[in-house]
């Protein structure tokens, strides 16, 4: 289990980190998202041993990340922007990671030549952004890590081995029992894998709820109703409303059956609960003025 309790980190006075508090469950795929700036980069840095906190506790299994080798051995870390020697090659890299990672699979690097398909004695600086990327994953996966920690991670990657990395990294989860902790903006590509959801905002997280539980209790409703002003139960928790023609959209915190019983007071002409899903969530969670899209005239 992953726990950050209570952080906080500045740099030049500035708060990147301002309290943060997130639980990864041991097992879990946990998609951390938020807006550019939010300290999401911040707060891996953190969890992974880079940065040490001004105050609070990053745990692992009960225990400091920070210059902690025994468990940064069980930590594999793939950033955006992934470090390597200038002049290595694959193989140079491979033997770089295996002196610190203790339970590097050499059977599983062999293995991995077959999937990635990269000639490992070619100069990693020479390869395109999307085979580093593959590098990155090739050697990662070899760690044999407890823990993986993924910073926008299909970044440069096409379509096919996108597919061929999360079928690697799900296949890990379901035999190996790995936990994942990825921040990505593709909200679309977290929602088939992740099964906990953080949100994070101005350092801080507003909430972390699994998947099932964070769709469960927004409700998305189409309805039109006999007169386009019919005034709505005024407890509801309306998050967003919109309307094209007399088709009327809501966002509504609360379950369905719930939600649904509650309008059905008005005799709607038209009313049906549609699937949520987390990109909407993000904007509707996030909310208010400084996250609507605001319209420009030039």
């Amino acid at each position: 289990m992953i726990e950050v309790q209570n952080v906080k980190k500045s740099f030049d006075g500035f708060a990147a980190l301002d309290g943060t508090t997130l639980t990864v469950p041991t097992g879990a795929v946990y998609g951390l998202v938020g807006p550019n700036g939010a300290g999401k980069s911040t707060l891996i840095r953190h969890i992974t041993g880079i940065y040490r906190q001004d105050e609070g506790a990053v745990l692992v299994d009960g225990k400091a990340v920070y210059e902690n080798p025994e468990v940064k051995g069980r930590i594999a870390y793939i950033p955006d922007d992934w470090y390597y020697f200038l002049q290595s090659d694959v193989r140079d890299m491979m033997q770089f990671y295996r002196g610190f990672y203790p339970k590097f699979s050499m059977e599983r690097y062999e293995k991995f030549k077959e999937v990635f398909a990269i000639d490992e004695k070619r100069t990693i600086r020479r390869l395109s952004k999307g085979m580093q990327k593959q590098v990155a994953f090739w050697l990662a996966m070899c760690t044999m890590p407890d823990y993986l920690v993924l910073d926008e991670p299909v970044d440069g990657l096409d379509p096919v081995m996108r597919r061929q990395v999360w079928s690697l990294i799900m296949n890990d989860v379901a035999e190996r029992g790995i936990t994942v902790l990825v921040s990505s903006h593709n909200l679309r590509e977290l929602e088939d894998v992740c099964d906990h959801v953080g949100i994070m905002n101005r350092g801080k997280v507003l909430l972390e709820r699994s998947l099932e539980e964070l769709q469960g209790g927004t409700v998305k409703i189409q309805a039109v109703f006999r007169e386009d002003s019919a005034a709505l139960p005024e407890d509801l928790q309306i998050l967003h409303r919109s309307a094209t023609g007399r088709v009327q959209t809501l966002i509504i915190r609360g379950g369905v059956e719930e939600v649904t019983e509650r309008l059905s007071v008005l005799q709607p002409l038209l009313l049906e609960a549609l699937p949520l899903s987390l990109e909407e969530i993000f904007i509707y969670e996030l909310g208010g003025v400084d996250y609507e899209v605001k319209d420009i005239v030039l």
